[in-house]
């Protein structure tokens, strides 16, 4: 596979910052403010630095991550919508050198796609999921999600959502971490540069982890979603750190002894 070459600053100034070479030279196609694409960049940073573009294979099933294969230059194989995990222990029982990734949203990975996402991390599987939970089906409308917050309003929870009739919000992440077959849980966001250099750590360790054979890291990222919000990026910022992060608290969850 041949890498590609970041284009030189036409300004002729020295360069501080570039676009890693194992993103496309593509646009994306995520909303102005969306989090997905910063996900997007800090992976392949990773994937760059660590020299392993040739031995990375990403899954990403149905949803907002549906187009990841068009801009990550990486193997990547697209998944049946919420079945992101069982491909990915496939691809690694089958590959077990190669460093293996699912990439979800919370829609995918936490409702249709419960099942597989804690039998995944039940049996160990030594593959990393990335976890991008915006609280909402942000492809598909803006629907009510099992993360989606109580009073949050939805398409499909135009009031707010309610106990009574939805339950509580699934804290899949933590439900997760109690697993023994997983080995390294991390809760980020990436509205911050703080936030973003955060992530970017949690994602090396668990490659790191992988090429130990330690058993299932799970990354989850809380994210925004400024159209399904119907706010500004800088409004929905400022209300997920607000609202979401009293419920869904950056940090490390479960961390090797």
């Amino acid at each position: 596979m041949e890498r590609q070459m970041v284009r030189p600053d036409p300004s002729g100034l020295p360069s501080v910052y570039e676009r890693p070479g194992t993103l496309t030279d593509t646009p994306f196609h995520y909303c102005p403010g969306c989090g997905h694409g910063v996900v997007h960049r800090v992976l392949m940073e990773v994937v760059d630095e660590l020299g392993i573009q040739e031995e990375t294979v990403g899954v990403a099933p149905v949803g907002c991550s549906v187009f990841a294969y068009n801009y990550l230059d990486i193997d990547m194989q697209e998944a049946a919508h919420g079945r992101a995990s069982a491909v990915a222990t496939a691809v690694k029982r089958m590959l077990p050198g190669k460093y293996v990734f699912s990439y979800q949203g919370d829609g995918d990975l936490a409702a249709i796609g419960t099942a597989e996402t804690i039998h995944t991390a039940n049996r160990g599987e030594n593959i990393l999921v990335l976890f991008i939970n915006n609280a909402i089906y942000g492809m598909t409308g803006g629907q009510m999600a099992p993360t989606t917050l109580l009073g949050m309003k939805t398409t499909t929870s135009p009031a707010g959502r309610t106990v009574e009739t939805a339950g509580f919000p699934l804290k899949i992440t933590e439900m997760l971490a109690m697993l023994p077959g997983v080995y390294y849980v991390s809760r980020n966001s990436v509205h911050t540069p703080g936030a973003v250099r955060h992530l970017k750590k949690a994602i090396l360790k668990s490659f790191q982890y992988q090429k130990e054979n330690r058993g299932t890291c799970f990354i989850e990222v809380v994210s925004n979603c400024p159209s399904g919000w119907k706010m500004t990026p800088l409004e929905a910022n400022k209300w997920m750190e607000e609202h979401m992060f009293p419920l869904y608290p950056p940090g490390e969850i479960k961390v090797p002894k």
